[in-house]
C-alpha cells in the first residue's frame, strides 16, 4: 500500500469521525463483526467513541482517543467498517501516534456458523513499521448468543505485508485466531473481553482488549477500556515490543 494512499485514507477516517459525531448500537468488538440483525435492530447503524485529556502546570501533556465504526447488513451480509486514531504528547514531545483504518465482512451460514474476511491498514510512528497492510479470512462459530452472553471463535489463513524504512518489504503468510466475549451484567452495562493472535514466520502480534461500557441513555454510554499489543521480536527500531493503552471515554451510538 503507497504511503501517499494509506495518508489519504487516514483523512477519510478522520472526516468519517466528524460525520459519525453529528449523525451518530453497535457491537464495539474490533475482532469481528457483529451477527445480523434482529427485528428492533436498525439495518444500518454507527458509533464514535472519544476520549481527550490535558494537563497543565508542572506537566504539560494531551491524550487523544477517536475511534469511529459502521456496520450495515444486506441478506445474510454484515459489512463494517472502522477507524481509530491515537496521539499522546508530553511537554510537546509526540510519545505514540498510531492510526488504523479496517473494513470487514461476515457472511451468516445456517445455524451458529459464518465466514469472514478483513482487510487492515496500520501506522504505527513507533512501532519500527513505517506501516502494515493485514488481511485474513476465514471461518467462525457463535457459541454463546443470547440476551445477557455472547462468545465467538473464529481463525483463518492471511496474508501480511510490512514496510520497514531504509529495508526490504516483507510478504508473510499468516495464520489467525480470535475469540470475543460480551456479558451484559445489566441493563445498561456490559463486559467485554477481546483476544487476537497473528502468527508469522518473524513474529506474533497479541492484541487484547478489556472494557466496561455503562450506558447513559439510548444513544450515550462511558466506556473505559485496557488494550495491550504485543509483538514478539519487533524491528530493532521500536521502541517497546508491548504497547498498553488504559482509556476512559465517551461512546455514542445510532
Amino acid at each position: 500500500m503507497p504511503h501517499s494512499a494509506f495518508r489519504s485514507c487516514t483523512s477519510v477516517w478522520l472526516a468519517l469521525f466528524g460525520l459519525l459525531a453529528i449523525a451518530g448500537q453497535v457491537h464495539s468488538s474490533p475482532f469481528y463483526a457483529p451477527p445480523l440483525p434482529t427485528e428492533d435492530d436498525e439495518a444500518f447503524s454507527g458509533s464514535t467513541e472519544l476520549g481527550y485529556t490535558h494537563m497543565s502546570g508542572n506537566t504539560d501533556s494531551q491524550t487523544l482517543i477517536a475511534k469511529g465504526r459502521l456496520t450495515w447488513f444486506t441478506d445474510n451480509w454484515t459489512h463494517t467498517l472502522r477507524g481509530e486514531v491515537r496521539n499522546v504528547s508530553r511537554d510537546g514531545d509526540t510519545s505514540a501516534e498510531q492510526y488504523l483504518v479496517a473494513g470487514r465482512e461476515r457472511f451468516d451460514l445456517e445455524g451458529p456458523h459464518y465466514l469472514f474476511g478483513f482487510a487492515r491498514g496500520e501506522r504505527d510512528r513507533f512501532s519500527g513499521y513505517d506501516q502494515q497492510f493485514t488481511t485474513i479470512a476465514g471461518y467462525g462459530r457463535d457459541l454463546l448468543d443470547d440476551e445477557r452472553h455472547r462468545l465467538s471463535l473464529e481463525s483463518g489463513p492471511g496474508y501480511r505485508y510490512d514496510r520497514i524504512e531504509g529495508k526490504e518489504n516483507a510478504s508473510l503468510g499468516v495464520a489467525y485466531g480470535a475469540m470475543a466475549y460480551e456479558w451484559a451484567f445489566s441493563k445498561t452495562a456490559s463486559l467485554e473481553q477481546e483476544l487476537s493472535v497473528e502468527a508469522t514466520d518473524d513474529n506474533t502480534t497479541s492484541r487484547s482488549l478489556s472494557s466496561l461500557t455503562a450506558r447513559l441513555n439510548s444513544h450515550l454510554a462511558l466506556k473505559l477500556s485496557h488494550e495491550i499489543k504485543d509483538t514478539s521480536r519487533p524491528p530493532a527500531d521500536a521502541e517497546a515490543r508491548t504497547d498498553e493503552t488504559t482509556s476512559a471515554s465517551i461512546l455514542y451510538d445510532w
